[in-house]
């Protein structure tokens, strides 16, 4: 079952291949993937990440029934590695602090915080089938830090608020258009567009290359700690609220969401 290797990583010619293994979820993330992303991440001595998923999903976001419709707190080892990050999600905290450059192949649709793990990454590279779509407003709740921090350095501040605003899906193609991704290739021709990438990164000098990427983190990007603290007091509090269990539940009765202001 893919649910006991969630995750599956190999290294080759100094390259990590991270592939989220639950296509039967549409790799929607559990405790446990979030889990092994970070220590996978944290762990990790490629000199380039090429983030990719099993099946016809990127990333579903949050498992509805086991983070989003539960009223059970998260695990103790979650809660754990949330305060270590000052509240940001742990996952997050690694990807966005770490020195490898990280590359998103993007083989479907990568919505909630599957958008939040494509953005995370320094370079998109999207298959034809690939959607885009911050979910977040339509479950009754607020993004995560990637997507405040860096959704408007990509695609512009109003661009950004209309997709955080609206929870629009929009298509590989329009991503490109609008810079979110920086290639839109045939799906056949996504790995081989990311591995050629990565490899090209992982033959330049590899203390050269992580200064550069922790110079762009130091010239562009905020304390995403700090953001992340607020990011995940805003959510929450609303997942609280009634409209996010309506969002919640119409998403699992698969029906349109009748929301209330409260």
């Amino acid at each position: 079952m893919s649910d006991e290797n969630p995750l599956l990583y190999e290294v080759e010619d100094h390259v990590g291949v991270i592939t989220l293994n639950r296509p039967e979820a549409m790799n929607s993330l559990t405790y446990k993937l979030y889990a092994e992303l970070e220590d996978t991440v944290r762990g990790s001595q490629a000199r380039a990440l090429v983030i990719t998923a099993v099946g016809r999903a990127f990333c579903a976001g949050d498992d509805v029934k086991q983070i989003l419709g539960s009223s059970a707190p998260a695990p103790e080892e979650f809660r754990e590695r949330s305060k270590a990050t000052g509240g940001l999600t742990p996952a997050a905290d690694a990807l966005l602090h770490t020195d490898i450059p990280v590359i998103a192949a993007v083989n479907g649709p990568a919505v909630g915080w599957g958008m939040e793990l494509a953005l995370m990454a320094d370079i998109r590279v999207a298959s034809v089938n690939a959607k885009f779509g911050e979910l977040f407003v339509i479950r009754g709740l607020c993004c995560d830090a990637p997507g405040l921090g860096r959704l408007a350095q990509l695609v512009g501040r109003e661009r950004a608020a209309e997709l955080l605003f609206t929870g629009e899906l929009i298509d590989a193609q329009t991503a490109k258009e609008i810079g979110l991704v920086s290639r839109c290739v045939d799906h056949d021709a996504l790995m081989p567009t990311a591995m050629e990438l990565a490899r090209k990164i992982a033959n330049n000098p590899p203390l050269a290359v992580q200064a550069l990427k922790a110079g762009l983190r130091r010239t562009l990007e905020p304390d995403w700690r700090e953001v992340g603290q607020w990011a995940n007091k805003q959510i929450t509090r609303l997942r609280t609220t009634e409209d996010s269990k309506e969002g919640v539940a119409a998403f699992l009765e698969k029906r349109e969401p009748v929301y209330q202001g409260r």
